[in-house]
C-alpha cells in the first residue's frame, strides 16, 4: 500500500505497480537476466511472463533512467525475487564418496570381529598358549582396520580444490568437488555465463545487405554514422545512462566511424531524448550543407515516419511493399537474437530546435543490431559437457527469439525448440516431469521457474549443477547439487549461494571442474584399494596361517608395522595426486556407482588376493629352504609389505609423490627388519641374501602381475561388452 518515488540510480525496494512514469527504464538483470534496460509505463498489461509486465517493477532491480511513482504490492518473502528461495531447505542429503566410504568403513567392524574370533577359535582347538591366542586375535583385528579411510575423502577433495584454484575456480565447499563428479545435468543461465553479459554493436544493415560491425564498407559506415549522430553526447570518461546508447557509441568508435562521417563537420544543435512513449532518439545538427535530423529508434516507430529510402547514395520513394519488406528484414534480424534499431534522417529547414512534429518524412538508412555476444569458447565447452555425459540446459529471462538464436549458435537447440516460463506455469508437476527430457532451452524464466526446474530434475534422480552470475540465479544455485557462480563480478548473493566460484568467467573452467570431480573417483578408488585391499590380503594370509598352525604367522606388532607403512603416506599420496587423464569420454565411465562399486570390488579382491599370495609364497618358500618360523615370518612380512607397495607404485607410477612415498616406505621397512635391536622388538629376524631374494622375488612377481593382468582383464571385458552389443 505504500507509494514510493524512484529516480535514476535508485534500487527498487519492493514489488510495485506503476502509477506514473516519465522516460522510465529499469535494469531487470538481477531478476530476469536480460542485459538491456526495460521500458516501463503505467499502462495496464496482462502478461504471464515477468519480463513482459511493463507496468510492474520488482525488488532488487534498479532504475536506469527517468522517474516514476508506484504503489507497493508485495514485500519480503512475497516478492518475485524471494519467492524462489522458499523451500531451499529441502536440499537433497549429502551423498557420494563420503557416504560410500562410511559404508565401507562400517563393514570392517564385522570383518575384524569375525577374523579375530576365527583365529581365536583355531588357537583354542589346538590348545595354544592364551597369550599367543590373544596376540593373534588382536593382531588380526588391527589388520582389518583401514586407519586412513576416514580422512581419505576430505583430503582428496581438498587436493582437488587446490588444483581448481590454480585455474580460476575457488571451491567454497570441498564436498562440491565430488558432487561435480556426479553431475549429469548442467543448467546454465545465458547472460554472463554462456554470453559475455555485455551489449555490443554486432551488425549493421542497409535493409538489403548487412555486415558485422567490424567489417563495414562506406555505405554501411554511413548507416552507423547516422545512428551515432542520433545518440546522446557524453563528457570525457563518462558513461551514458542507457546501455544501448553506450554500446552503439563504443561500437562506432571501434569501427572508426564518427558523427561527422560523410558531412565534413557536424555540430549538435538540439535533441529529443529517448522516452518509452516516444520510442526514438532524435538529434538536430548543423553541417556545411545545412541542418539535418538524425533518428534512431524502434523499427515499428521509425519506419512509419519514413517516406523514402536511401540506397547507395540515392533516395527512392518508400512504398508499402518495400516498407513491409523492411519490417520482415527487421524481424529476421531480431530472430537472430539481435536488439534491432532503425536509423533514418532527413534534411531539415532552418530550425534551431527540434520537436516531435519534425520527425516525419524521413529517409530510411538501415538497421543497427546489438547483442550480448556468445563467449568464444562456449560452443566448444558445451560440446565437452556432452562428451562427459552431462546434459546442458540453457535458462534465460530473454525473449524466446533471442534464446532460440543463442541456443542455435551454441548447438543446444533441438527439434523440441524453446520452452517458456509461462508454459511451465501451466504445467502440473507430473506434466513437468514428463516434459523434462525434452527441455534444452527455457526462455522468459523467473527465479521461481529455475528453482522449479532444478527441483523437478532432482526428484527425477538427476544430479544438477546450476551456473549463473546474478542475484536472480542465487536461489537455483543454492538448491542445485553443485552451485556455480561465474565471473569475478558475480552478484554477492550468487557467490554466497555457490559451492564453486569461477573467477575468470570462462565456461570451460566449469567443464574442467566437472572433469576434476570425475577424476576424483578413480583416485579415491586406488587409495581405498590400497587401504582396504591390502588389509584384506593381510587378513587372508593371517587366517590361512592361523587355521593351519593355530596362530597367525605375523604378530600384532608386525601387522601394525605393515599398516603404518602401507596405509598412511602411500595411500594418501595416491588420493592426493593429480588426475591421470582429463579426457571426458574416459572419465565418463567413472562415478560413484562404477568407481566405488563393481570396479572397487574387483580391485579389492585382486589386491587382497595378490597380497595374500605374495606373503604366502614368501613364507612357504622360506620354510621349504629350512628357515625357522621366525625367519619365514620375516620373509612373509617383507613380501606382504613389498607386494602392497609394488601395487601402489603400479597405480600411481606417474606421480612423484607416490613413487617417493612408496620407495621411502620400503626403505623404512628394510631398515626396521635389518637393524637387529629394532628387528627383534617387532619379532623379526634380520634377513640374509637368500631371505631378501625370496621376499624380493615374491614382491616382483606380485607387482608384475598387478601391472599386466588387470589391464588385460579390463580390455577383454570391453571387447566382450562390444561383442554383446553387436549381437541381434
Amino acid at each position: 500500500g505504500d507509494v514510493i518515488e524512484l529516480r535514476s540510480g535508485d534500487v527498487v525496494p519492493a514489488d510495485a505497480r506503476l502509477l506514473d512514469a516519465e522516460a522510465f527504464e529499469v535494469n531487470e538483470a538481477p531478476l530476469t537476466g536480460e542485459s538491456a534496460p526495460v521500458a516501463k509505463t503505467p499502462a495496464p498489461v496482462t502478461a504471464a511472463a515477468i519480463a513482459d509486465r511493463a507496468s510492474m517493477i520488482y525488488e532488487g532491480t534498479s532504475v536506469a533512467a527517468g522517474r516514476a511513482a508506484a504503489v507497493v504490492v508485495a514485500v519480503g518473502a512475497a516478492t518475485e525475487v524471494r519467492r524462489a528461495s522458499a523451500g531451499d531447505s529441502d536440499r537433497a542429503p549429502p551423498r557420494g564418496v563420503e557416504r560410500r566410504l562410511d559404508a565401507l568403513a562400517r563393514l570392517t567392524a564385522p570383518v575384524a570381529l569375525g577374523s579375530g574370533l576365527a583365529i581365536t577359535a583355531s588357537g583354542l582347538l589346538r590348545r595354544r598358549p592364551a597369550a599367543e591366542i590373544v596376540s593373534s586375535g588382536v593382531g588380526l583385528a588391527v589388520a582389518a582396520v583401514p586407519e586412513g579411510l576416514t580422512v581419505l575423502a576430505t583430503l582428496s577433495q581438498l587436493a582437488a580444490a587446490r588444483r581448481l584454484s590454480e585455474v580460476g575456480a575457488l571451491v567454497r565447499d570441498p564436498r562440491a568437488v565430488e558432487a561435480l563428479g556426479r553431475v549429469d545435468v548442467l543448467c546454465a543461465d545465458k547472460t554472463g555465463t554462456l554470453t559475455e553479459g555485455k551489449i555490443r554493436l554486432s551488425h549493421v544493415s542497409d535493409g538489403a545487405r548487412g555486415a558485422r560491425a567490424d567489417d563495414l564498407d562506406d555505405a554501411l559506415e554511413h548507416v552507423l554514422a547516422v545512428a551515432r549522430r542520433a545518440s546522446p553526447e557524453r563528457a570525457p570518461g563518462e558513461r551514458l545512462p542507457h546501455l544501448t546508447d553506450q554500446a552503439l557509441v563504443d561500437g562506432a568508435r571501434r569501427a572508426g566511424v564518427r558523427a561527422r562521417h560523410g558531412l565534413g563537420s557536424w555540430q549538435r544543435l538540439d535533441a529529443l531524448p529517448f522516452e518509452p512513449s516516444r520510442g526514438y532518439f532524435a538529434s538536430l545538427g548543423a553541417h556545411p550543407g545545412g541542418a539535418i535530423i538524425s533518428v534512431k529508434g524502434a523499427p515499428e516507430v521509425v519506419l512509419p515516419a519514413c517516406s523514402e529510402r536511401r540506397i547507395g547514395g540515392r533516395r527512392v520513394p518508400l512504398d508499402d511493399d518495400t516498407r513491409r519488406e523492411l519490417v520482415r528484414e527487421g524481424m529476421r534480424l531480431a530472430r537472430r537474437g539481435l536488439r534491432v534499431l532503425a536509423v533514418a534522417e532527413r534534411v531539415a529547414p532552418k530550425i534551431e530546435t527540434i520537436a516531435a512534429e519534425h520527425v516525419e518524412g524521413l529517409s530510411f538508412c538501415g538497421f543497427v543490431g546489438l547483442s550480448d555476444p556468445v563467449h568464444p569458447s562456449a560452443r566448444e565447452a558445451m560440446s565437452r559437457v556432452r562428451k562427459a555425459g552431462v546434459r546442458p540446459i540453457m535458462l534465460t529471462g530473454d525473449h524466446p527469439s533471442t534464446a532460440n538464436a543463442i541456443a542455435a549458435e551454441l548447438g543446444l537447440l533441438d527439434e523440441n525448440g524453446v520452452t517458456t516460463g509461462p508454459e511451465l506455469d501451466e504445467m502440473s508437476d507430473a506434466e513437468l516431469s514428463a516434459k523434462l527430457p525434452e527441455i534444452s532451452v527455457c526462455a522468459r524464466t523467473s527465479p521461481a521457474h529455475k528453482v522449479r526446474i532444478i527441483r523437478a530434475l532432482q526428484t527425477a534422480g538427476r544430479v544438477v549443477a546450476m551456473t549463473g552470475d546474478g542475484a536472480n540465479d542465487s536461489p537455483a544455485i543454492q538448491l542445485a547439487d553443485a552451485g556455480v557462480a561465474i565471473g569475478e563480478h558475480a552478484a554477492s548473493a550468487a557467490r554466497e549461494a555457490a559451492d564453486l566460484v569461477v573467477t575468470d568467467g570462462r565456461i570451460e573452467t566449469i567443464v574442467d571442474a566437472i572433469l576434476e570431480g570425475r577424476a576424483l573417483w578413480p583416485a579415491v578408488r586406488d587409495a581405498v584399494s590400497v587401504l582396504v585391499g591390502g588389509n584384506l590380503g593381510e587378513i587372508g594370509f593371517s587366517l590361512a596361517g592361523g587355521i593351519a598352525r593355530g596362530s597367525s604367522p605375523l604378530n600384532a606388532r608386525q601387522l601394525l608395522l605393515v599398516n603404518l607403512i602401507t596405509d598412511t603416506l602411500p595411500a594418501l599420496a595416491l588420493a592426493l595426486r593429480p588426475p591421470r587423464r582429463k579426457d571426458a569420454e574416459e572419465l565418463l565411465r567413472e562415478g560413484p556407482d562404477v568407481s566405488l562399486g563393481r570396479m572397487l570390488t574387483r580391485d579389492l579382491v585382486w589386491r587382497g588376493s595378490v597380497t595374500a599370495a605374495a606373503a604366502g609364497a614368501g613364507y612357504a618358500v622360506s620354510r621349504l629352504t629350512g628357515a625357522t618360523r621366525a625367519r619365514a615370518s620375516t620373509v612373509s612380512l617383507v613380501a606382504l609389505t613389498g607386494a602392497q607397495l609394488g601395487q601402489t607404485l603400479v597405480s600411481g607410477w606417474e606421480s612423484r609423490a607416490v613413487v617417493a612415498t612408496g620407495l621411502g616406505s620400503l626403505a623404512v621397512l628394510l631398515a626396521v627388519v635389518q637393524t637387529p635391536i629394532v628387528s627383534r622388538a617387532f619379532g623379526c629376524r634380520p634377513l640374509g641374501p637368500v631371505g631378501l631374494a625370496q621376499a624380493g622375488g615374491s614382491t616382483v612377481v606380485a607387482t608384475a602381475a598387478s601391472a599386466v593382468i588387470p589391464p588385460l582383464t579390463e580390455r577383454a571385458s570391453r571387447l566382450v561388452a562390444k561383442w554383446r552389443q553387436r549381437e541381434p
